[in-house]
């Protein structure tokens, strides 16, 4: 049922399930840069009252670069592309927000649900409605232990059939990182380097695997993108990995002691499936005394700012 009891499911009202804000639905007829921002890292990602501070920070390093910011969430079995100040102080302060990823939208817009959108569903969401950036901090990938357990995030499947360019700062470290580049590849989802040659490890400025391709400047990354569009090949993203400076990383020796504290604490706590990423997350959180999740922070902001140099540079082809 819906969280509102004011609100209908779109089947029953007949609307359609996709609203886009005044301001992205203006950008996009007048063809000025934006970019997509998820909303889990909001709901999910970080402690109260931060999170809707980070949310409004976000959105204003859109801005101040010259783009329209558009954050994008469900909210009473509506999918909304550019979210209110109400609406993103919901997002933030609803305990009651699902998270989505692309799997779960049918459900949530059928069932009058609401809820933050993961990587996949933002992707999804954010090209379907016309936008072609979009800002992260890390994505899915390969788990550890993946010919065990077969598992693998839903990000990827998802990016290699989906248009857009997404600016992160390469896959969250708890993941098998060599395994999931061969995956991308094997997916045929581009991978650049931003000012480097090696893949970037979210919280760490280098995961130590290289990169095929190095970009310097939104300009190349544009560039990208346009001979991308002119091969007009099979739809599938662009990943402009952007590692966080090296002064806000996360101390790496802390990093691997911390690590390898969250994967034993995993194993035997007999942790699977979904819960594995919020566990190792939580546990590496605690053990660096909330340093992890700085520089998650640092990364966010990096790849926000970079997003939106690319939306403008891109808005001028």
């Amino acid at each position: 049922m819906p969280q509102n009891p004011s609100a209908r499911p779109s089947w029953e009202t007949g609307r359609h399930p996709t609203v886009l804000s005044e301001e992205v639905r203006e950008a996009l007829g007048e063809q000025r840069p934006l970019v997509a921002l998820e909303s889990t890292i909001i709901s999910h990602g970080l402690p109260r009252p931060r999170n809707l501070d980070t949310a409004r920070e976000l959105e204003e390093l859109v801005r101040k670069a010259g783009a329209v910011p558009a954050t994008i969430a469900v909210l009473d079995g509506r999918a909304h592309v550019g979210l209110s100040a109400d609406q993103l102080e919901r997002v933030a302060e609803d305990p009651g927000m699902r998270k989505l990823g692309h799997r779960d939208l049918a459900p949530a817009l059928a069932l009058g649900a609401s809820g933050a959108t993961t990587v996949s569903a933002t992707s999804f969401l954010a090209a379907r409605s016309g936008l072609e950036i979009f800002a992260t901090g890390g994505l899915g990938g390969v788990h550890r232990a993946w010919t065990t357990t077969q598992d693998e995030s839903a990000d990827l499947r998802l990016l290699a059939r989906t248009g857009i360019t997404v600016v992160c700062s390469g896959v969250k470290s708890i993941l098998d990182v060599p395994a999931t580049l061969q995956r991308l590849e094997t997916l045929g989802v581009g991978v650049l380097g931003y000012g480097t040659d090696r893949f970037p490890g979210f919280y760490l400025s280098s995961s130590g695997e290289p990169v095929d391709w190095t970009v310097r400047t939104p300009r190349e990354v544009a560039a990208v993108i346009r001979a991308r569009r002119e091969l007009d090949g099979p739809p599938s993203a662009l990943i402009v990995a952007n590692p966080v400076p090296e002064d806000e990383q996360l101390d790496p020796a802390l990093h691997d002691r911390a690590l390898a504290g969250a994967l034993e604490a995993c194993r035997e706590n007999g942790v699977t499936g979904q819960a594995v990423t919020p566990f190792l997350l939580e546990h590496l959180t605690r053990e660096t005394g909330g340093a992890s999740l700085e520089a998650n922070l640092a990364a966010v902001r990096g790849n926000v700012r970079l997003a939106a140099l690319i939306a403008v540079e891109w808005a001028r082809w």
